[in-house]
């Protein structure tokens, strides 16, 4: 299985301006640029894309381990807020911190924090990025 996404950049780092699309036409043509990439400039980024990748997989990952252990959430919430910066002679994304807050009828604590630190180590994005990756679960009653 493969996935595409594309992106076009025009002019320098600071003044130039980029798009990003992807294959499913999700995104399309969705302008990125210096301003929305290190400021709070209109358009989105590849660190706020990579979170909601993030975000997106480990929900679905804990749904998995949560089926497998015989539960069903009614409610899977994950934020992911994702830290980059500089680092050496460039940039680098350096931590990744899911919030996950979950309504799962019948689990405990205890079987939620387990499944939970499963679901985020064996998410595909975990494993692709090199970064410090962080959870915080919340089971609500």
């Amino acid at each position: 299985m493969q996935r595409k996404a594309s992106a076009e950049w025009k002019g320098g780092f600071k003044d130039g301006k980029g798009t990003i699309s992807t294959g499913s036409g999700v995104l399309s043509s969705a302008p990125y640029g210096f301003h929305a990439r290190f400021e709070d400039g209109p358009g989105t980024n590849p660190e706020e894309l990579i979170g909601a990748a993030h975000a997106g997989c480990f929900s679905m990952a804990l749904s998995v381990a949560l089926g497998q252990a015989g539960l069903t959430a009614d409610k899977i919430a994950t934020n992911a807020t994702v830290t980059f910066g500089p680092q050496g002679d460039g940039f680098a994304i350096t931590d990744v911190h899911l919030d996950l807050v979950a309504k799962i009828p019948g689990a405990t604590d205890e079987q939620f924090q387990q499944i939970a630190a499963g679901a985020k180590a064996n998410c595909p994005v975990s494993k692709v990025l090199n970064a410090n990756i962080t959870l915080t679960a919340k089971l609500e009653a």
